[in-house]
């Protein structure tokens, strides 16, 4: 039988303590699990960022996959605690959003809240759940226990308000969503939706007031130092600078808008 596995997310970093002790939470429930980590680096307090990576990369994990996933301004708050399945995966997370794009992806098939005491550390701090709460609960699902044992079922959960592109008379209105390391800047515009617009002619492309005057398949194709959009990894529309970083030489970051026209 495969050992289950644990996917961690986060913005504790990795100077702390924070992302270890909820790693050794979760091995002393469960000590047959493989813990990995999908990120600890998230912006603090960036839910909407965290729930973009957590988006980015949860279907690529094997099926039955526990994601324990902590970014969480509202611990200690009145703000619930959560556990879902959707599409074969398991989820742990504060009701805060985070798990917005996952749902909109593959929609839960069950959420509970997390109101068993019993699958909690004794003690649950007020500033650190991910711990205490959240870490318990994913090595509890890990080792096999049914969701329902978690605590009452859901069914309405805090969603985020995500920004989604427009597309009118030959036109997309999108946005930057996240920079990533290398200072691409991630849309919220998608292939398919470019390919419509696409179809019709030559486009013109704007990060807020730069033109972006190529479109290329890979970072190789323009010159270093030039601005150019290409679709990234995640099939979304990213303006870049090769070699360099898009969000510092434009001065760009999240919410800024983008907008591609056809001639």
């Amino acid at each position: 039988m495969a050992r289950p596995v644990i996917a961690l997310l986060s913005d504790f970093g990795t100077r702390d303590h924070y992302a270890g002790a909820m790693r050794g939470v979760a091995l002393s429930i469960c000590p047959d699990a493989t813990l990995l980590d999908i990120t600890h680096e998230v912006e603090p307090q960036d839910v909407m960022g965290g729930a973009l990576e957590l988006a980015a990369a949860f279907k690529y994990f094997p099926a039955g996959t526990v994601f324990l996933a902590v970014v969480d301004p509202g611990v200690g708050s009145s703000r619930r605690g959560i556990a879902a399945e959707a599409g074969g995966y398991k989820f742990v997370a504060p009701d805060n959003g985070l798990l917005t794009l996952v749902f909109r992806e593959a929609p839960p098939k069950r959420v509970v809240e997390l109101t068993e005491r019993r699958y909690a550390r004794p003690t649950v701090s007020r500033t650190f759940e991910g711990r205490d709460r959240f870490a318990p609960a994913a090595a509890w699902l890990a080792k096999g226990i049914d969701l329902t044992a978690l605590g009452r079922p859901l069914t309405a959960w805090h969603v985020l308000d995500i920004p989604e592109p427009t597309c009118a008379e030959g036109r997309i209105a999108g946005e930057v969503l996240r920079v990533d390391r290398f200072g691409n800047l991630v849309t919220n515009i998608d292939r398919r939706m470019f390919d419509r617009v696409a179809s019709g002619g030559a486009l013109d492309i704007a990060a807020a007031e730069h033109a972006v005057t190529r479109l290329v398949a890979t970072y190789a194709e323009a010159d270093v130092g030039s601005i150019c959009a290409l679709f990234g990894s995640g099939d979304h529309l990213e303006i870049a600078v090769t070699g360099g970083s898009a969000a510092l030489r434009l001065h760009l970051a999240r919410g800024a808008p983008v907008i591609v026209t056809r001639r």
